[in-house]
Formats: C-alpha cells, sequence, structure tokens
C-alpha cells in the first residue's frame, strides 16, 4: 500500500467535487492511503474561521476524519512538504502549480485531478 501525502487545496478539492474514478482507484493506481500532514490540518483549521470559506472546510475536515494524520509539522504546508519529499520518496497529492514543480525537482511524484478524475502526473 502507497501512502499518499495530500495537500491543503488537494482536499478542498477531493472533498467538495464530484470525482469519477474515486471508486476504482485501486484498480487504476494501485493500492493507496491518504494520507494529512498535521501542518496541512492545521491550515484547515484556520481556514475554518474564514466565513466565505467555512462550508467547504467543514465539509472537507468532515470528509477526512478516517484519513491518516501524519506528523509533518511546521507553519507553511507546502515548504514542509517539500523538505519531507527531499528525504522521504512520496507521492503528493496536490493541484498547486508551483507546488507540482519544487515536487518535481525534487524528484518526487504527484497525483492531481484532470477532468475530474484522480491522475498520477509523475
Amino acid at each position: 500500500m502507497v501512502e499518499v501525502i495530500c495537500d491543503t487545496s488537494f482536499l478542498i478539492h477531493l472533498a467538495t467535487k464530484r470525482i469519477k474514478n474515486i471508486d476504482t482507484l485501486d484498480t487504476e493506481i494501485g493500492s493507496i492511503t491518504f494520507t494529512i500532514p498535521q501542518v496541512v490540518l492545521n491550515e484547515l483549521n484556520k481556514l475554518e474561521k474564514i466565513p466565505e470559506k467555512q462550508q467547504d472546510i467543514s465539509r472537507t475536515l468532515n470528509y477526512i476524519k478516517k484519513f491518516k494524520v501524519i506528523p509533518i509539522k511546521g507553519s507553511f504546508a507546502d515548504k514542509e512538504l517539500i523538505e519531507y519529499i527531499k528525504n522521504h520518496r512520496s507521492i503528493v497529492a496536490t493541484i498547486d502549480k508551483e507546488l507540482k514543480k519544487q515536487i518535481k525537482n525534487h524528484n518526487g511524484s504527484i497525483m492531481s485531478f484532470s477532468n475530474d478524475r484522480i491522475i498520477l502526473e509523475s
């Protein structure tokens, strides 16, 4: 089983949009588990306090209740994810273009969305 580390943008999209292949991921990509860094969970909790984001963030927090939380701490999620993949070959799930570029520069793999489907980019 491969652990996929999710960033904030990916989780919000996953929880609030209809994803066509969510039920067939294991056969398309292989057996995966979505994990959440503590820094991303902290970021979501901060975002929930913003009135215009509260509904999407509440839905996201409810959706990810059973996801495994991993101890990647810090104050800025993107920076901490990059530091983590420098030392551990990992798949990072994101829709953030800048973060994708940095992950590729450090030979990490990326999971993202395309046409309402989850895809493995590299």
